[in-house]
């Protein structure tokens, strides 16, 4: 066990060393090496994940955490600011996601992205975007986790422009970088009040342990801004209502890309955060309150709008918004350990959706539309199984991985101190949605006569491998928390509790009957079959019926159809505003400041000339060469003020480096 501790590092560390290889290096290397050797890093990643979290199911409840410091960063006075990993029962669940679903999405990858003339860099921002949600979820402290916050935030615009030569692809990166520099505004202001907060009342620290040990020195009205601040963050990193704006679009990048993105990386972040912090969030009900009832809005919000979309990929996209929702959901009500298993097993069957749409795209040379598909599952039978099982998942049909944990969270939001009816009957009602369109997807690819010219085939074995172990794991991926009502003993739950004290997670028993709890169970499931049963109706045995129905209620369908017209009004509120501003800005740039500069070497001459005090001949040569010497320095500081980003990060890379090298010597 001591061994073990002693090189969690390496968890993180390995994708880290892939991904410096492959961008250094993997143009030499070549596509044969580049590929492999990504999913070797990942693969031991996983492997050093599996151990240690075997090692914490061998230790008694209360022994089930502990630190690995690797260097301190910053001391200053009683500050410590260190480099130090955290691994617990949430972690180690947190780091087998990340690794063992990264991992197939790599190995997918080498038969996806083949032939790509950018195939090593892809592969490394892949193996970076690993190593920063890795570093987030093992971080000790709160500075170690927002820098992997802000690290997968850098891999997710890197690799959803990363055919940047398109203008689109170019401007969805952009546009989720941006929106979630929004977010982690209020992240970064949370975190600074926290750390100020306790700071005052004598405790300077960042370590979750510590914060947590003093959390109840905070007053109620600033643990609330506190996290309703870092809610605030959650929101654009997990594309929650109003910053999930970014998600749909990131469709943009390589199809893997949006699966590690959706299922394992990035759209989690925000409800990992959230269940590490949760000692804040249940001393702030009224917090909690805004976290569940913006998840069960957007859980409904997307869900319509998911009902008309054409691109699978967009489906998809809406899906994951909804989904996450539902994590919010039960975060929300105090369901911690409910948000965490629909985490677990929505990375299962969102991944395996992902990447069987790209199995589609591959099999049609890259058709997105599903109007112009139709009649694959004769022509791509294994990715037509994997995609079925992952769907029924995703509806929440009783026996596989979506039912169980999706089914704990409806509960949790009927029976909870903190849940309320009417946040149930709107996921209910969700789910009932998600059941439709997820098998209008299906119904309209796979089934009836192919719409399209396009001869279909099936993907490779490198891609449908990892459909298949996917598929596995959406099958059974939620035995592990079958709840009591139906005999099990949610051993999810249980092996979660050291993390999430007994006074957070939310009690039940004692004021609901077993018979409620099985109610309502089976409305949820009545429900979402339901929503299969008009999707058959609607695309198999009348197919002529959603036309029909869109010209019967053409606002109705135009609004779904645009989204709710969200990006116009974003476009016409925000941006055109912050684009006006910064025309005006610039102006004043280019006319006052850059004007003032350049004509100060002027003034120096005609000021000089009029004084009189020297030789014409003097002044005029003095003059001259001090109006010389200040141009020319201007021209050449000028070049280090270019305006783009990557110029100043290198700048103070340079310097950073410096500074340590120094430091060291």
């Amino acid at each position: 066990m001591d061994c073990i501790q002693s090189y969690v590092w390496i968890v993180p560390l390995m994708p880290l060393i892939g991904a410096v290889i492959n961008l250094l290096l993997g143009r030499r290397l070549g596509n044969r090496v580049v590929g492999p050797l990504a999913c070797l890093t990942v693969f031991i990643s996983f492997c050093a994940s599996t151990l240690l979290f075997l090692s914490l199911t061998k230790l008694p409840a209360e022994s089930r955490s502990f630190t690995n410091l690797v260097y301190t960063w910053v001391l200053v006075g009683d500050f410590r600011a260190e480099v130090s990993f955290l691994v617990d029962p949430l972690s180690a669940v947190m780091i087998l996601i990340v690794s063992g679903v990264g991992f197939l999405i790599h190995v997918y990858s080498i038969g996806y992205m083949h032939g790509d003339k950018n195939y090593s860099r892809y592969f490394g921002y892949l193996n970076l975007f690993v190593f920063a949600m890795l570093t987030l979820v093992l971080g000790d402290n709160l500075l170690l986790m927002f820098i992997g916050w802000e690290g997968v935030g850098l891999c997710s615009y890197l690799l959803i422009g990363f055919w940047f030569e398109d203008k689109k692809n170019a401007i969805a990166g952009m546009k989720a970088f941006i929106v979630n520099r929004v977010g982690d505004f209020g992240f970064m202001l949370g975190f600074l009040l926290l750390f100020w907060s306790l700071g005052k009342a004598g405790v300077w620290t960042i370590r979750f342990t510590e914060l947590s040990a003093n959390a109840h020195l905070l007053s109620a009205g600033m643990v609330t801004a506190i996290t309703l601040l870092l809610f605030m963050g959650a929101t654009g990193k997990s594309a929650q209502l109003p910053l999930y704006v970014w998600l749909p679009d990131a469709m943009a990048g390589p199809t893997p890309v949006s699966a590690l993105i959706h299922a394992a990386t990035m759209v989690t972040a925000g409800i990992y955060m959230i269940a590490r912090m949760n000692f804040l969030y249940v001393l702030a009900p009224s917090a909690m309150t805004v976290v569940a009832v913006i998840g069960a809005a957007t859980a409904f919000y997307a869900a319509t709008i998911g009902l008309v979309q054409n691109d699978i990929k967009r489906v998809l996209a809406y899906s994951t918004i909804s989904q996450l929702g539902y994590m919010f959901l039960g975060v929300g009500v105090g369901a911690y350990s409910a948000g965490i298993f629909h985490l677990m097993t929505h990375a299962f069957f969102k991944a395996l959706l992902f990447m069987g749409a790209g199995s589609v795209m591959h099999g049609l040379s890259g058709e997105l539309d599903l109007r112009n598909m139709g009649g694959l599952k004769e022509k791509m039978p294994r990715t037509y199984w994997t995609f079925l099982i992952a769907t029924l998942a995703i509806c929440g049909v009783p026996g596989l991985s979506g039912f169980f944990s999706k089914d704990e969270i409806l509960w949790k939001a009927f029976s909870s101190d903190h849940g309320h009816w009417g946040l149930w009957l709107v996921g209910v009602l969700g789910a009932g949605l998600t059941a439709f369109y997820m098998f209008r997807v299906v119904f309209l690819a796979f089934f009836g006569e192919s719409r399209t010219d396009k001869k279909a085939h099936e993907s490779p074995g490198v891609m449908t491998i990892p459909l298949m172990i996917l598929a596995a794991l959406a099958l059974v991926g939620g035995y592990v928390g079958v709840p009591e009502v139906l005999g099990g003993h949610n051993r999810f739950h249980h092996f979660l509790t050291p993390v999430f004290d007994r006074h957070t997670e939310v009690a039940t028993h004692a004021h609901h009957s077993v018979g409620l709890e099985l109610g309502l169970m089976v409305i949820s499931v009545v429900v979402a079959l339901a929503g299969i049963f008009i999707a058959y109706q609607m695309y198999i045995r009348h197919p002529e019926h959603p036309k029909a129905l869109a010209e019967r209620f053409p606002r109705l369908y135009n609004l779904l159809l645009n989204k709710y017209y969200v990006d116009e009004i974003y476009h016409a509120v925000f941006v055109r505003s912050l684009l006006g501003l910064n025309n005006l800005l610039a102006r004043f740039d280019l006319g006052i400041i850059d004007g003032a500069v350049n004509g100060s070497a002027w003034l120096t001459k005609i000021t000089a000339k009029w004084s009189g005090w020297w030789d014409n001949t003097f002044v005029d040569g003095a003059v001259n060469t001090t109006a010389s010497a200040v141009i020319s320095g201007g021209s050449v500081l000028r070049k280090t003020q270019t305006g783009r980003i990557q110029n100043y990060l290198l700048i103070a890379i340079i310097v950073i480096v410096v500074i340590m090298v120094v430091k060291i010597i």
